[in-house]
């Protein structure tokens, strides 16, 4: 098993930034990637980012590209996301999640998930 405890989340005006962290225990040598989605309000979750561990290999979605960075600390088994230039619309809950599969964007192929971590971007 491997857990995923998210931290970072909070209140911020829009323009703002955050970065959330997470931190993985457990079989973390069992997992390849390390993803980051959000879910709005009456939304469907919706990939952000995600990481390869063994080679820094990223990507990011539509919505976030250019404005998120996904970095990692293997040493420390921890992921970042830094969320710069926030928009109202970036407000959801962050979830971390993990898998065995390399470069996996939808969230269905990810194997273990964290709680979540509020985000919410005022006007």
């Amino acid at each position: 098993q491997v857990q995923l405890v998210e931290s970072g989340g909070g209140l911020v005006q829009a323009g703002g930034s955050l970065r959330l962290s997470c931190a993985a225990s457990g079989r973390t040598f069992s997992t390849l990637t390390m993803g980051w989605f959000r879910r709005a309000p009456g939304k469907e979750r919706e990939f952000v980012a995600l990481t390869v561990w063994s080679d820094a290999s990223t990507a990011y979605g539509n919505s976030v590209k250019g404005r998120f960075t996904i970095s990692r600390d293997n040493a420390k088994n921890t992921v970042y996301l830094q969320m710069n230039s926030l928009k109202p619309e970036d407000t959801a809950v962050y979830y971390c999640a993990a898998t065995r599969r390399r470069f996996a964007t939808i969230d269905g192929l990810y194997d273990y998930w964290g709680q979540g971590t509020q985000v919410t971007v005022s006007s």
